[in-house]
Order: C-alpha cells, then sequence, then structure tokens
C-alpha cells in the first residue's frame, strides 16, 4: 500500500476512531473537519457562566472493553462512573423507565386494559418481525391500549412521522419486551431488573462529553475549516472550500450519506436519488442554566404528552456536577424535526417560550427560579429515521461507495443508530480494511 496520507472526514466519534486504528499501526493519516471545532455530534457547549452541555444527551454505556479503556485513558481516568436515572412523564405522573415494567404508577383502569390488550396480543401467531411495520410490532408486542398511549405518541415526536411508515431493523435492545409474569407483577411492585439496556455510565469529569476526543485528537494531524467541495475518486483528490486541493492514498468518510453522494465527481443519477430518499431527523436544542442544582431526580426524561413540543429532557449536570456552577443546574429540551416528514420553519427561537412554558408545566423550572442560560442550536443530523425507503437506498449507495474505494463509517456513513462505542469501532473497522489490504 502506498505510504501516502489517508484521508478521513470527520472528527466525530467514528472519525478518530478510525485515526487511533491507524496510528496504532503507524501509518500516515489526516483528519479533515468542516467546523471550526472538534468533535462532529459529540461536540459539547462550553459557556463562559460555567456551564457545559452536550450536542445531545451523550453518555458512554459501552460493554466493550476495549473502548472503554481508551476512553478511560484520554481523560487520564477522570470521568464519572453512575447509575443513570430515567423516568417518563405522562399526564402529570412521573413513571420509572420503562413505563411497560412500571405499571404500578398508573391509573388502575388504564392498566387493567393494558393488561387485557397484551393478553389478546400475546394470544396470535408471533409474526415474522421483519415483515411488520413498528406499529404493527408494537401492537403485537405490547397490545392495543399501551403501544397507542406510550410508544406511538413518543414514537411520532421523536420519529417525525407516523409509526407505519417504519420499519423494526432498529429496536435491538431498546425496547423491553415484558413476559406476563413481569408485566402483572410491575402492577404492584417496582421495575423489572435488567429491563432496561443502559445501568451504568461514564462521563468525562470536566469539560463535556468531547473531552473523551479532545486528548486524543493532540497526537493527530486534524485539520479543522476543511469543508470538502468535491471528492475526484479516480484521481484520489479532495477538493476544500478553502482553495486547496490535496490527494489521499485512500478515503475514510463519517460525512453524512445525504452530504457525501453530491460531492463526488460523476456519481450517477439514481445514486443521487437513492441519497435523497434517506430520512434523518433534526434535533432543536434549547440549553439552560438554572440557579438551582435539585430541577429533578432522574437525568433523562421522556415525555409522552402530545401538548408537550419537547420529547427529552436530558440534566447534564447530573452526568457530571462540573458541568454547571455550584448550587446550580442545566436542562437541555430536545424537539424534532425531518426535512422529509416534518421540516423545521423558522427557527428553534420561535419555540423557546413554548419550550420554557413546557418546562414550567412539567416542574423542571419553579416559581422564582432565575433561568441564567437560555440558548438554542441546531443538531442538523440527530437520528436516522428507519422508514420504508432505507434499506434499498442504503445498499444501493454503499455498492456505489464500495466501487469508488470510498471506505465509511459511523451513525451518518453507515446510516445507522450507532451509539457513540459502535461509532468507534465502525471506524477502527473501516481503517482495517485498509490496513488489510
Amino acid at each position: 500500500m502506498s505510504e501516502k496520507s489517508i484521508a478521513i472526514l470527520g472528527t466525530g466519534m467514528s472519525g478518530l476512531g478510525a485515526a487511533h486504528t491507524l496510528d496504532a499501526a503507524h501509518h500516515p493519516f489526516v483528519c479533515y473537519d468542516k467546523n471550526d471545532y472538534l468533535g462532529g455530534h459529540t461536540r459539547s457547549f462550553r459557556y463562559g457562566s460555567g456551564f457545559v452541555l452536550d450536542e445531545g444527551g451523550h453518555i458512554s454505556f459501552t460493554k466493550h472493553q476495549h473502548v472503554k479503556d481508551i476512553l478511560a485513558n484520554s481523560v487520564a481516568g477522570k470521568f464519572e462512573e453512575r447509575k443513570l436515572a430515567i423516568d417518563n412523564y405522562w399526564h402529570g405522573l412521573r413513571i420509572p423507565h420503562p413505563v411497560q415494567t412500571n405499571l404500578h404508577r398508573l391509573p388502575a383502569d388504564l392498566v387493567a386494559r393494558i393488561i387485557a390488550d397484551f393478553d389478546l396480543a400475546a394470544a396470535q401467531p408471533v409474526p415474522d418481525p421483519r415483515t411488520q411495520t413498528y406499529a404493527q410490532w408494537l401492537g403485537t408486542t405490547y397490545g392495543k391500549t399501551f403501544a397507542e398511549t406510550f410508544p406511538i405518541v413518543y414514537g411520532t415526536k421523536y420519529h417525525t412521522t407516523t409509526m407505519d411508515r417504519l420499519v423494526t431493523d432498529w429496536i435491538g435492545p431498546r425496547m423491553y419486551r415484558p413476559s406476563r409474569e413481569e408485566m402483572l407483577r410491575s402492577t404492584t411492585e417496582g421495575p423489572v431488573s435488567g429491563s432496561h439496556y443502559v445501568d451504568t455510565f461514564r462521563y468525562p469529569s470536566h469539560g463535556g462529553f468531547v473531552t473523551y476526543l479532545e486528548s486524543l485528537a493532540q497526537h493527530y494531524d486534524v485539520r479543522l475549516n476543511h469543508k470538502v467541495t468535491g471528492i475526484d475518486p479516480l484521481a484520489r483528490q479532495l477538493r476544500f472550500a478553502n482553495g486547496t486541493t490535496v490527494t489521499y492514498a485512500e478515503l475514510i468518510s463519517s460525512v453524512p450519506l445525504p452530504e457525501l453522494i453530491p460531492l463526488i465527481d460523476g456519481v450517477p443519477p439514481d445514486i443521487l436519488a437513492a441519497a435523497k430518499r434517506l430520512a434523518f431527523t433534526t434535533a432543536a436544542l434549547f440549553n439552560f442554566g438554572i440557579d438551582r442544582e435539585d430541577l429533578s431526580e432522574t437525568a433523562i426524561t421522556y415525555f409522552y404528552d402530545e401538548d408537550i413540543v419537547f420529547s427529552r429532557v436530558n440534566l447534564p449536570h447530573m452526568f457530571s456536577p462540573h458541568n454547571a456552577p455550584p448550587g446550580c443546574g442545566t436542562i437541555q429540551a430536545e424537539i424534532y424535526f425531518s426535512d422529509k416528514y416534518k421540516p423545521l420553519t423558522g427557527s428553534p427561537t420561535d419555540y423557546l417560550a413554548e419550550v420554557v412554558a413546557g418546562l414550567r408545566r412539567c416542574g423542571f423550572i419553579r416559581e422564582g427560579d432565575r433561568i441564567l442560560l437560555q440558548d438554542t442550536s441546531i443538531n442538523r443530523y440527530a437520528n436516522v429515521i428507519y422508514d420504508l425507503d432505507r434499506a434499498a437506498a442504503v445498499k444501493t449507495i454503499h455498492g456505489f461507495l464500495d466501487e469508488q474505494r470510498i471506505f465509511y463509517c459511523g451513525r451518518y456513513g453507515n446510516w445507522d443508530h450507532a451509539w457513540t462505542d459502535q461509532a468507534f469501532i465502525s471506524g477502527e473497522d473501516a481503517a482495517r480494511k485498509i490496513l488489510s489490504v
């Protein structure tokens, strides 16, 4: 293999996962990022007032020991390790997560309907999940009442479309499927052990989640403010908005597929069309600093009321106390949009008053609290939407990229629901494919 530099596009978890592997192999590489900051979607907002919030609710709960070790070493062992406390807000009630194993917190008449419908669903032949839409899967897994009261309402807010437009490929361990015994036991007792895929998590003590990547990147050739405007896979050249052109030996990209494909010289119309069929959510983030730290007993809350505009709230000071000044707390609320199903009209500030009103209604902000920080931002690519178009479009695009010898990785290169550790490993895998040649 040529000793020219391998080009890595993106400095998030997957990009630096690739960099870490190439560095260990002593192979030359350069990381390019269009932004003036490191980390991509792993970025952290560090406010002069002492508040720190991330671009979304990032925590590390990996079971992969080598990723654990890499991240721990990158912050010199200075991380928080805590139990993750999550709950759900529904009609004024705070219900431990997941709801399906905490039915004792719900009204008795609703619980009776949930159990009856669960039994009806369980009596039916079990269909192949691959033949079902997500809406059908919810009905056969939990019964009509539970499905329509909780995951369908939340899913519509989170995925920005109806659940009959989604497939089930993404579910994995995200949705716990209780047995009838567990459902019945949860009507009178506490939560079922192991019913959520996250137990404990780690988070850097200082500086926000991006701190995990900053010390890694110090050892690499990282070039910020390098926005790619063109890729010539035949000449193996990258063109940048700053007017520079570089030649690469191999190319690894974590750039979102809808952004990457139009950059490639000579891309066929059918590949462009496939990229346009890919759906993703955009998150409007609302960051607050409050002059009180006891904002909630849980670090993450999901919201099932249709008239509450946000889907989820994270409290980053509960990930690390250093994310806020002493005695203060942080709140990040998320509203989801999508180009394909629910476009964002206007700007996030148009929703600010409604978000504050919702936080007051749900008790996160109380009468007399002072809002010390109030900011909004946009996470353009928040989550992949696993709609009916996804699988075929991704297969078409990846086939083309393979032909062009463009290696892809990360949530938006693989176009999947990768968590941070999975994204890091996908970058490692992309680098190993090159090194094995």
